[in-house]
């Protein structure tokens, strides 16, 4: 009994660490690819494009940090409310947050420099493509860790941002300026 409640600990605590850093770095390819992308198709140059790249990615990494610890946190008070000894709850606040916290930043750099290169004409081209092939990676590293079907985790991942970043592409040449 003490052997599979240490499993089943064991698991929840990789399941956890999994879906923290899944998130976060899905969340900082998507999140900052949506906004450079968005920017760049209204027409910025590399210089607000990389403004606001940046401030999306200390916003980003901040919010994902402090979003999951809130969100751990909870999660523990409430299996401690329940009775569980604190000692033997699966919940890991200050370790979810900074497993999202470094994997958002550590997935915002993709598109960040992707869009910054020096292929100016096809700057939004080779970002999309950066991206794709980023989150086929981080879904193919997600079935692996968590045992479950390769394919489905990387359509999934692939097809949910694509949708995502393409509306940002959208809305940005709908009401994009370019300023002389």
């Amino acid at each position: 009994m003490q052997i599979m409640e240490a499993a089943t600990r064991a698991l929840e605590k990789k399941l956890d660490w999994l879906r923290a850093a899944v998130l976060g770095a899905n969340d900082g390819i998507v999140s900052i690819a949506g906004v450079v992308i968005g920017v760049a198709s209204a027409g910025a140059d590399k210089g607000n494009i990389l403004l606001a790249g940046v401030a999306a990615v200390v916003a980003g990494a901040i919010s994902m940090g402090g979003g999951e610890y809130t969100s751990v946190s909870a999660s523990r008070d409430a299996e401690i409310a329940h009775g569980k000894n604190p000692k033997n709850t699966s919940a890991r606040p200050w370790a979810a947050a900074f497993s999202s916290f470094v994997a958002f930043s550590a997935g915002a750099v993709l598109p960040l420099l992707a869009i910054l290169g020096p292929w100016d004409q096809y700057r939004v081209e080779v970002t999309a493509a950066a991206v794709v092939i980023a989150l086929a990676i981080t879904g193919f590293w997600a079935a692996k860790v968590g045992n479950s079907p390769v394919g489905k985790s990387v359509l999934r991942n692939v097809l949910v941002s694509i949708v995502t970043v393409g509306l940002s592409y959208l809305i940005g040449t709908i009401l994009g300026v370019t300023v002389l």
